[in-house]
């Protein structure tokens, strides 16, 4: 046994409560390297001594290029448990508990791994609503003035003291409110907003007030009214919050430049020198060294509680539904403690995601984030679907590495995308294959996570660089294949729950022929999915799946032998 692939870590994505009487327990062990794994589990306060312990057998979850993962889920009435593992590699047996991998196991329970107590206050809540939605991404100033339109003429609005505000398209709110329609015929039922506060900048991440929409995309009761349209079609609605920095023009640090160490918002803003000066290179803390973007101190006080009021006070005045939270690992973590705790006190099930582009464990612990931007998705579905570096055996493994991050409920929302207003477009990757991007999209939308579509990609849109990847929406072109194909899957989505919150098991994998199957499922209900990434025609027997028929979930067509698949083409199956 290699012991030293052996972990587990108590309290963390390896041992969470699900609910008040049920904990999942993770294991790693070296791949193909255990024959059985069980757990062992009791009373941690139980008056018997030795405590009875109940036996559950471990299954095998996930597997990636190194590790096994091993799941097994307490169901009990017990609130505080201890427990340990039994590990059989068919040469020997040992027990796994705090003191490590033992030949004995010790009679004294506090040596065991423990979960004290399964505090309600303490259980990873997601808002309900979040592993239901399929959501858009709109750059606001590339999207519409008006229906199937965008002027893409570019403007300029005197501030006054506070400079000016550009836009370079045209994009308003108001154009956004005009194509909902657009949107709700595609399945969309969720839209995150790039930031529409008053900023100088096209792109709005130089914010100057927090409490005004920009005039180049309208005004606040523009915003209250594309809301409460969004609802009437139940549509939830996100906002970009740009907390980590403001803008040059922003009230507190125009007060720091003409006061400099005197000015009451000095404190407001990380690192600054005694003399404020508007230069480059900037001689204080910015986002990315942009002198234009000052970073602020959310660890003062007064101004943490002025930016956490920001984030209540939309809520309030327009109802929206979340905040997607701009360079959140750059924020400190008590911060967006506060944050999360003012949002909810205002709207409960309000959703927040953070910009963090790695692996995010220590953001998700539900006291911060429900969920993050899943850059790691991206890059996985980059290398395989886009460049093809990566056959199907090292995707798979990639994608149960990605899925082990972090507790299940979190999976289901973590905010998957093929690209964002930050990166160039999927398509562009894919050289202009259209059919690479088509099965990626459909990959996307079958897959653990919260699908996330970023503007015009529905219509091939194409850019690798910020000018042509933010383009202006291509209305005259009209709807396109891949429009109506997606309308298509989304609505398998939203039909289907196996789809929504279904746990993903591995069922055929054929590296000669590309095939590659996955099982989607959730209690009694089972969706199979199966991609052909190869760039032949080719087909499958039933026999690989038990030989049970299948019925093709976006034809009705009945299966009874084989799975014919087209180059580069997704199917969807109910067992």
């Amino acid at each position: 046994m290699n012991k030293c692939a052996v972990l587990h870590i108590p309290l963390s994505e390896y041992a969470y409560a699900e609910d008040e009487h049920t904990i999942r327990l993770r294991l790693r062990a070296e791949k193909y390297d255990l024959k059985k794994c069980c757990v062992f589990y009791g009373d941690r306060v139980a008056p018997e001594n030795p405590i009875p312990v109940k036996k559950i057998e471990m299954h095998l979850t996930a597997r990636d290029e190194l590790f096994d993962y091993y799941e097994a889920v307490i169901k009990d009435q017990y609130t505080r448990v201890c427990y340990y593992f039994v590990l059989n590699d068919g040469k020997e047996s040992l027990f796994y508990y705090g003191r490590g991998l033992r030949r004995e196991i010790s009679s004294n329970r506090t040596e065991f791994f423990q979960f004290p107590y399964i505090r309600r206050e303490d259980i990873i809540k997601t808002p309900d609503w979040a592993q239901n939605a399929v959501m858009y991404q709109i750059f606001p100033d590339s999207f519409a003035d008006r229906k199937r339109n965008l002027s893409k003429c570019a403007k300029e609005i005197n501030l006054g003291e506070e400079g000016a505000s550009k836009s370079q398209r045209g994009g308003t709110l108001k154009g956004v409110e005009e194509n909902l329609d657009y949107l709700e015929e595609l399945g969309i039922n969720c839209i995150y907003f790039n930031p529409i506060f008053k900023a100088a900048s096209y792109h709005k991440y130089d914010t100057i007030d927090y409490f005004q929409v920009d005039p180049c995309f309208g005004s606040n009761e523009d915003l209250k009214r594309l809301v409460k349209r969004c609802h009437q079609k139940d549509i939830k609605v996100i906002l970009d919050g740009v907390f980590n920095h403001c803008g040059a023009g922003f009230m507190a640090f125009q007060d720091v430049l003409k006061n400099g160490k005197k000015s009451e918002y000095y404190d407001w803003f990380y690192e600054l020198p005694e003399e404020v000066l508007l230069k480059d290179p900037p001689e204080y803390a910015a986002f990315a060294y942009v002198k234009e973007m000052p970073k602020l101190n959310t660890g003062n006080p007064k101004a943490a509680a002025y930016f956490a009021g920001v984030g209540q006070f939309w809520i309030r005045e327009a109802d929206i539904d979340g905040w997607r939270l701009d360079v959140a690992n750059e924020v400190n973590h008590d911060f967006w403690r506060m944050f999360r705790r003012q949002v909810h006190a205002i709207k409960p099930d309000a959703f927040l995601i953070g910009e963090i582009w790695e692996d995010a464990q220590c953001w998700l612990m539900g006291d911060q984030f429900d969920s993050t931007m899943n850059y790691p998705f991206s890059y996985i579905c980059r290398d395989f679907f886009a460049d093809r570096k990566i056959g199907i055996g090292e995707f798979d493994q990639q994608i149960h590495r990605m899925l082990m991050r972090y507790p299940a409920c979190l999976d289901r929302v973590q905010m998957n995308f093929l690209d964002t207003h930050d990166v160039p477009r999927f398509l562009s990757y894919c050289k202009g294959d259209k059919k690479r991007l088509e099965l990626a999209m459909f990959f996307m939308l079958m897959m653990v996570g919260l699908p996330s579509v970023f503007y015009g990609d529905e219509v091939y849109i194409e850019g690798e660089t910020e000018i042509l990847y933010r383009k202006a929406m291509p209305w005259k072109d009209g709807k396109s294949i891949l429009y109506e194909k997606m309308r298509k899957w989304i609505c398998l989505r939203r039909n289907n729950e196996a789809l929504r919150k279904g746990e993903f098991i591995t069922r055929y994998i054929n590296e000669e022929t590309e095939v590659y199957f996955f099982e989607r499922k959730y209690k009694e209900s089972r969706i199979l999915i199966g991609i052909n990434h190869g760039m032949q025609k080719t087909e499958v027997s039933l026999d690989s799946f038990s030989g049970s028929s299948l019925t093709d979930l976006c034809t009705g067509e009945k299966i009874r032998e084989k799975i014919l698949f087209d180059a580069l083409e997704g199917k969807v199956f109910q067992l």
